[in-house]
């Protein structure tokens, strides 16, 4: 598998990440604490009331929480460290559906030592024929709240 990719963005740790290669995550933008990434929700991806299933919200929040929290290009002494979730919060706020293209933004708020804290915003847009309209990200659908842990690579 290669690296997601979209405008020059990439993280190493897309490699070989198949479940995001599954969604269809696209990266936007990576910065030091910072991620957005989107998908277009799939059939597949609803749940039987016909909106997107939680877990694939929580999953897709999931993704820019890693991605903000471990650098694309860490130096050697950051190669050797992962960081990984210790604990989350996900509120649903609405509901999003077939054909909506959904956006994630994660961005560190704090951290000390080998802890931090993370927030992410899952905006929800049913795409329109002018593209130009689509810039903003759109309806506010949940908000994810991520505790890191710095670990060593095993």
């Amino acid at each position: 598998m290669v690296e997601t990719t979209l405008s020059g963005a990439s993280h190493h740790i897309l490699t070989n990440d198949y479940a995001s290669e599954w969604m269809g995550i696209e990266v936007l933008k990576i910065d030091d604490g910072h991620a957005t990434i989107r998908m277009h929700l799939r059939q597949e991806m609803l749940n039987g009331f016909g909106m997107a299933h939680g877990g694939m919200i929580f999953a897709f929040a999931d993704t820019a929480f890693a991605l903000a929290c471990n650098p694309a290009n860490p130096t050697p002494k950051q190669a050797a460290n992962i960081t990984v979730a210790s604990g989350v919060d996900i509120n649903f706020i609405k509901p999003a559906f077939q054909g909506q293209v959904i956006t994630a933004v994660a961005n560190r708020r704090a951290s000390t030592g080998r802890s931090g804290l993370y927030d992410i915003q899952i905006y929800a847009l049913t795409p329109s024929p002018d593209a130009e309209s689509d810039a903003e990200p759109g309806e506010l659908i949940a908000e994810f709240r991520g505790r890191s842990r710095t670990i060593s690579k095993k």
